[in-house]
């Protein structure tokens, strides 16, 4: 398929023939979702605990004679019905992480691409440079180019005026092609790759 290629001016550049098998397929949103999935469960921390009975401090002495009390049978008060006593079946320290195939990871990230182009929302610049570090003229050239949600995916050396300037401007992300993701490209409302981005995603999945 052919994509247009535009300067960071919004002006024309040409054009660009794409692989259909990364940017042309028919969207799978649940190969989308595993990815997406997969990437936010090995990101939670799990560092959540509750202490059990064995763990809070009290004393183990019981509390109540077992017979003739007029109440239920009692050991010590670390038991989770009482005030103070441990949690019954509370979180513990763990890894939300589980495993998903290479293939699968990658037929993920080819079908939220081609999910970006089919929706329109997926932009083609010549380069991501800037003459200066200044957020004020990379965002006036961002809104001629109708920005304003955006992740943008540069090739493998990130020009860096253009990455000082973009970091100040709210709602637009930059990372380089060996960062590119399922999730951030979901989150983002526009996805703009350089033609070295395409190039070099080309090249992986050959």
């Amino acid at each position: 398929m052919e994509l247009q290629v535009k300067t960071l001016e919004g002006g024309a550049a040409g054009s660009i023939t794409v692989s259909d098998e990364i940017f042309g397929l028919e969207p799978r949103t649940d190969l989308i979702h595993r990815v997406v999935r997969w990437q936010l469960a090995k990101r939670q921390a799990g560092t959540h605990k509750a202490l059990a009975r064995s763990e809070v401090s009290g004393s183990t002495k019981k509390f109540v004679r077992q017979k003739g009390s007029g109440g239920a049978r009692h050991g010590n008060k670390k038991a989770p019905q009482f005030r103070g006593g441990g949690k019954a079946f509370g979180p513990v320290v763990r890894d939300h992480g589980h495993d998903l195939p290479k293939k699968v990871r990658a037929l993920g990230l080819k079908h939220v691409l081609s999910a970006k182009a089919k929706a329109d929302s997926l932009i083609v610049v010549e380069d991501a440079k800037a003459a200066e570090a200044k957020t004020k003229a990379l965002k006036a050239q961002f809104s001629k180019l109708g920005l304003s949600n955006a992740l943008i995916i540069y090739g493998s050396e990130l020009d860096r005026n253009f990455a000082l300037a973009s970091r100040n401007i709210p709602n637009v992300d930059v990372l380089p092609v060996q960062g590119i993701n399922v999730y951030d490209i979901m989150r983002a409302g526009t996805l703009v790759l350089t033609k070295a981005a395409v190039s070099a995603l080309e090249e992986r999945f050959k």
